[in-house]
């Protein structure tokens, strides 16, 4: 029987009677989408690779207690195990996404909710990626400083630093960013919430 035939349901079933291959199959079959999602978070190959691990450990357990019972719906259930660990590690580490003046931009504090659900962590995926699209678009210098301070979480003295201008030069293509975000976003009337 080909692999893709087999639902993931049927070999989460038969990995629990014993069959370790369907764990394997399942676990090849995901390892991209799975391995991307995380990478899309932590920007770092080796923090993915970790979290990938974690990500399958911990699926293992919960298989071997007994304590599955998503109704075949095994992806979604990975991606939220993936999702969770991937807060813990940004907890650990004290890097969370974070506005720390003005908080203008509250999309990102939606990572700091660990209890999303499948659908909700969706619509997060979504939502960033519209993020991504409209960062993008902004000017070449806000956009160097916007994703230094939010996806490297770079401090604005680091961010001169690194780009040679003033801490307050910094921190206005910073606000000039924001305020062309928001008019590309109202301009376009994109929702960016649930």
């Amino acid at each position: 029987m080909r692999q893709e035939i087999i639902s993931d349901a049927i070999l989460v079933s038969s990995y629990l009677k014993g069959d370790e291959t369907s764990l394997e199959i399942l676990i090849k079959r995901h390892k991209q989408r799975i391995y991307s999602f995380i990478y899309s978070k932590v920007y770092d190959r080796d923090v993915a690779e970790d979290v990938f691990q974690d990500t399958f450990i911990k699926v293992i357990k919960t298989l071997k207690r007994g304590k599955y019972n998503e109704e075949g719906k095994f992806l979604p259930w990975v991606m939220r195990i993936a999702h969770n660990l991937v807060i813990d590690h940004f907890r650990k580490n004290n890097r969370m996404p974070k506005f720390d003046n003005s908080g203008e931009f509250s999309i990102f504090s939606v990572l700091c909710d660990s209890s999303l659900n499948a659908e909700k962590a969706i619509i997060k995926d979504q939502v960033e990626s519209d993020v991504r699209r409209l960062i993008e678009e902004l000017p070449e210098d806000q956009k160097e400083v916007l994703v230094m301070r939010m996806y490297q979480d770079m401090s604005f003295k680091e961010i001169s630093e690194r780009t040679g201008v003033s801490i307050n030069t910094a921190l206005g293509r910073m606000r000039y960013a924001l305020i062309n975000m928001r008019k590309v976003i109202e301009k376009h009337n994109i929702i960016l919430t649930n």
